[in-house]
Order: C-alpha cells, then structure tokens, then sequence
C-alpha cells in the first residue's frame, strides 16, 4: 500500500470549486510512505488526468465540525508492556503515537477506566478497589496520558469504564443498582486525574459495550455539574446506535444529558434515528484489526467513509498500540506494535502513516465539505477546511477497479493539501527482536516503585501490585501482592481464581520457583503454573501445569485453572500467615513439584498442553503476597 501527500505550499484556496483551484496550485508531489525513507522526496510535474472529474465546492455551505482522529488504552491492558520498555525507546514509540507533525499524531486518547476486571487481553486496576480505598497512582494510564499531553496539549482526553470493582454493586453484577454510588465513583476518577495529575478530561463514557441506564446517564450529568465539571461531556452509549438514539427522542432530559452519541464498529454507516438527533456522531470504537497491510487499508477505509456514509465526525481505534503478549486475544491489532520490552524492539506499522493523512493535515474544529463521496471505480473521498484559507483532501482506493483523477492506483491513499508542515517522522531502526529471557527473575524490592504492576507480569484475573509488608522485615519486606477479595463486576469470563501470566507463550520445559504466603486461614490458597496456553476473555478455560498448596495443609497439581483435571493431590505442611518456597519442574512429559526443600510428587503429564507462559496466581479473590520469583526456561516449543 502506497501513502502519498500532496503539498501546494500555498495557501487561500477559498471559495468556489476548492478543489480546481487546489489543483491550479499543484506544483509538487510529496511521497509520505510508510514503508519508504525518513525523507521527504518530491516529485514534480505529476500528471493529472482530466476525467471523470470531482467538484468540491463549499456553495451550499459547510458540513460536520471534524473532531479528530484517536486511539484507545484500555479494554483491556492493551499498553502493559509498553511502560516497561527502556529509554529512547519508550519516548520514541509515545512520539510516533502522539507528536504533533510527527506520526499518528493522534488528537484523542481514550483510555479504561481501570474496574479490576478482566476486559479483552488482561486486568486493570481501580482507583477504587473498596469503598474506603482511594489511590490515584495505579496502573498506567494516568502516566499515558500524562506523556500523550506533553506532545501535544491540544489532545482530547476520554474516560470509560469496562468493568466495576465489586462493591460498586452492592451484592449484584450490575452497576446501575445505586447510580448516584456509580456515578460519584465516576466522578472521583475525573477529580483524581485533575487533583493528582493535573490532567482535564473531556469526556466521559458509560458502560462499554453493556446496557445503558436512562436515570444513571442523568444522574451522571447532575454529579458532574455539582463538582464543578460541566465542561465534561458525555459520550453514550460506546454500543450501538440503538436503542439509545430512540430513548433519546423520547426523553428530553436524556436528550440534554448525552452530548455525543458514540457507536462501536458501525461498518461506516449511521441510522435514521441518529441523525435525527442532531447530535455529534462519533465512532468511539473501531478498526480492530491485524496492523499489517490489510489491516491499514482498512483503516484508511473507516477514517474516511466514516464521514462519508455516516457523518460521523472522529474516529477511535481499538487500539492505540499493540503491547501485550502477541497470543493474547487480538494479538497487534494496535495502531503499531510494541510487545518486547525486554529487547526494546517495536514496529510501526502502515495504521500509524495512514492515520498522518488526516491528523497532520486537518485539525479538530476544521469542518468538512459537503461536497464529498465515493470515487466512480471505488474508495470515497473526503475535504475539510480551517475556514482561514487552508484546505485538506484525503483521498483513498482501498476498494478500486482502475483509476481516476490523479492516476490514483489501486490501495493507495492521498492526501492534498495546503498544510506545510507534515513530515514522516523517523528515528534510527530500534533494536532487534527476541524472545522473553529464558532465566528470569524479580525479587519486588522496589520501594517506590513506578508503577503499581511488577514488570511483564500481565494481570488477567484480580490485581497483582507492588506491596510494602508492614509485618515482614528482611527479605519479604517488598513483596507482589494479589488485593482482590471481591469479585469485580465483570465485562469478560474473569476468571473464578486469580491469575497473572508472564513470559514466553513458546516454552515448553521449565523451572518455576517463587516464594508464596497465603494471608486468608483455612480457604486460602495459592499456585504456580507453566505451559498456561489461554488469557484475556478465554482465561477460564485455561490449561497448563498448576501447582497448588492450600491453606488446609494440602496441595494439588492439576492440568487447568479450574482445578476440574487434577492430576495429583496429597497432604503438604503448609498454613496461612507463614512464607513458603514452591517449585515446579516441568520437562518432556515428566513434572516434579517441591515444597521448600521437600520433594511432594513426581509424576507423567498429559499431552496438552505442550507450551505456554508462566503464572501465579490464587484459589479464590483473596489476599495472598509472592516473592523471589525466579524462571529457568531450557526449551522452547517450535
């Protein structure tokens, strides 16, 4: 796929016929390839072809206000391992995403607001994890944000929750059972980001993807007002176009409370019913798609026709980039990929240029002409103007059976323009690819730790965070702790045990050591897994070697996460409130589980499964510390 800018360098094409006038101007073509060198290289004379022709004019006046182009954290985890990565490499993929005139050069970060539930590729923590529990400084996503607004202060900041902490529901899997609860839940998350952070957000979402609630949404708009942030629009309902734009006609408070309605995946096209609204149409969820060619002809595809079929004014990515662990549900469908901290190699991938075509060369506020559509042989095309002489047309043939004006080519997108300044950004080729170390370890003793997660360990049922151990000095005085007791409300399958996993999917044999201590007396419980082949959405069914030890003095080595095919069980010394050292020895088909020193199984495994990463994790949402772990990894599965 092909990406091209073309550049007058002049401005004040104004009025009448925009585009012949454009194209009077045209002395040069600018080449802005993905694929292609850092510099700019310009061709001259390009010939153009005369017919069929396409008048842009802005006689009947102007279209849409364009709200911008984003991309989406969240929903979930999809940035984990991004915060890991080394410097300058860190900055340059946070460059490539949101420097203006750079990259993407995105207008939008929608982020997750963290509910401790498990929402597509992992967990992420809440602000509040209990009613009386507040804590501003967890997860990611403040710093994301944070580094997304030192490149550009101009960019829109959205907030949505997935899921919900457990207490949120007083008893039930439903957030909506107190709104004013849910809502002032809400609510703190805006106050913490602007108290703490210094960071305003723009707007605010609902529920991804689940039911909406009438009453909620406006009892949300009275909450927000009463705390000073009317400024802060709401966004409903992050789904589908109905049934909310119908309860919207009908209800007029619900009306004045909704300021975007926002659809997910909406195949370009909006509906009567929307429209009728009159309110400002946003796809708040798109793309979703494997970022390699195919996926970034898709995307030039949405960013237009968006407009063009849908009046949808931005459109948001799912997601913003690809850094999680590859075999995770939805594996580099980010608008680039980084998922190697550990080597500190990254990808940026063809979405990331093919956003640059709109986000360099028009701005939020800019407005669309009315005068656009679809190419006779295939693809649409698109212009918006600043209103002060400036003008940008966006032109692309994902879907073409010849050529049209220009000689445009078969997947190609180009961009004219009167905009100078856009440039295809590079920095020097970042290090190779490899594999997770196959000897690893982490001993947590962090006393001020940068994140709340412990490196490359990806939560995917309960939080596992950093912990400094009031009770326990010397070695485990700094230790991982799982803080969940309460089931979240969920979004996805959350798991009935907690777990979070870490490594290379690929191993096959392996040593796991890590030192646990179970804190609930009698129930608790905790394990150690190798070969765990499923994550994200699917990780209740997840299978592997699991090793066990209970709190009632007894262990079990099992062949999944639901402890439904145990392959061995026994009587081990073991009680809460003391430190342990578990092992587990995995090889050909052969495994050996240790307890502190005492051999308690060796035994034949099953056939399956053959590989996977590492875990920890615990019997039930309970509290339960880990330490000294420590990974030996000496085959890999091809």
């Amino acid at each position: 796929m092909k990406t091209r800018q073309i550049g007058t360098g002049v401005p004040g094409a104004e009025g009448r016929s925009l585009l012949l006038l454009l194209l009077r101007l045209l002395s040069s073509l600018l080449l802005l390839s993905h694929a292609g060198a850092s510099s700019l290289r310009y061709f001259d004379n390009y010939s153009l072809r005369p017919d069929p022709s396409y008048v842009l004019e802005d006689v009947a006046g102007l279209g849409r206000v364009f709200d911008g182009i984003g991309g989406l954290s969240g929903g979930g985890a999809t940035s984990r391992l991004l915060v890991n990565y080394p410097e300058p490499y860190r900055s340059e993929i946070l460059d490539y995403l949101f420097k203006p005139n750079f990259g993407a050069s995105l207008h939008i970060l929608k982020v997750e607001i963290g509910g401790d539930g498990q929402t597509t590729d992992g967990t992420e923590p809440s602000h509040m994890h209990y009613a009386n529990d507040e804590n501003y400084f967890r997860g990611y996503e403040w710093w994301l944000m944070k580094e997304a607004k030192k490149r550009n202060p101009n960019i829109k900041l959205i907030g949505l929750p997935w899921s919900f902490p457990g207490w949120i529901g007083h008893g039930q899997n439903w957030p909506y059972a107190q709104p004013q609860t849910t809502a002032l839940y809400v609510v703190s998350w805006i106050l913490g980001a602007k108290q703490h952070h210094n960071l305003d957000i723009d707007y605010i979402g609902i529920w991804n993807e689940r039911t909406f609630d009438s009453k909620y949404i406006k009892v949300l708009r009275e909450v927000l007002s009463q705390n000073g942030l009317k400024r802060v629009k709401i966004i409903a309902s992050d789904y589908l176009w109905l049934p909310i734009s119908i309860a919207m006609l009908h209800d007029y408070e619900l009306m004045k409370a909704v300021d975007v309605i926002g659809a997910h995946y909406p195949g370009t096209h909006t509906i009567p019913e929307a429209l009728k609204t009159q309110k400002i149409l946003w796809s708040s969820e798109d793309y979703s798609t494997f970022n390699d060619e195919v996926g970034g002809g898709c995307w030039a595809r949405i960013l237009n026709q968006n407009y063009v079929n849908g009046n949808m004014t931005a459109t948001i990515a799912w997601n913003l980039v690809a850094s999680y662990y590859q075999q995770l549900p939805f594996g580099r469908d980010g608008l680039m990929t980084a998922q190697e901290p550990w080597s500190g190699h990254y990808v940026v991938e063809s979405p990331i240029w093919i956003s640059a075509h709109t986000t360099q060369f028009a701005q939020p506020g800019w407005q669309y002409l009315k005068t656009v559509g679809h190419l006779v042989k295939g693809g649409s095309y698109v212009a918006l103007t600043d209103g002060l002489g400036n003008l940008t047309i966006i032109i692309e043939t994902m879907i073409n059976d010849g050529t049209v004006t220009l000689k445009l080519g078969l997947d190609e997108v180009y961009t004219l323009t009167t905009i100078t300044t856009g440039q295809k950004g590079s920095y020097p080729i970042p290090p190779e690819s490899q594999p997770f170390p196959t000897s690893y370890k982490d001993d947590f003793n962090i006393r001020t730790p940068p994140f709340s997660e412990a490196p490359n360990f990806a939560d995917q049922t309960g939080v596992f965070e950093y912990f400094t151990n009031p009770e326990q000095g010397g070695d485990h005085a700094f230790t991982l702790r799982q803080v969940l007791t309460q089931r979240p409300i969920t979004w996805a399958a959350d798991a009935d045990q907690t777990i979070s996993v870490i490594g290379d999917y690929n191993w096959k044999d392996l040593v796991i050591s890590c030192d646990i201590y179970i804190e609930t007396p009698h129930s608790g419980g905790v394990f150690i897994a190798g070969r765990v082949n499923k994550g994200g959405e699917v990780i209740r069914s997840a299978a592997g070697i699991f090793f066990w030890v209970f709190a009632d003095g007894t262990y079990q080595v099992t062949n999944d996460l639901a402890r439904l095919l145990i392959l061995k069980k026994g009587h081990a010394n073991v009680s809460a409130g003391k430190w342990y050292t578990l092992t587990l020895n995995i090889k050909d088909s052969s495994v050996n589980v240790i307890l502190d020193n005492t051999h308690l199984w060796e035994g034949v495994l099953p056939l399956y499964p053959k590989n996977g990463w590492a875990a920890i994790g615990t019997h039930s949402f309970e509290f339960a510390q880990f330490d000294n772990f420590h990974i030996e990894a000496t085959n890999v599965h091809s």
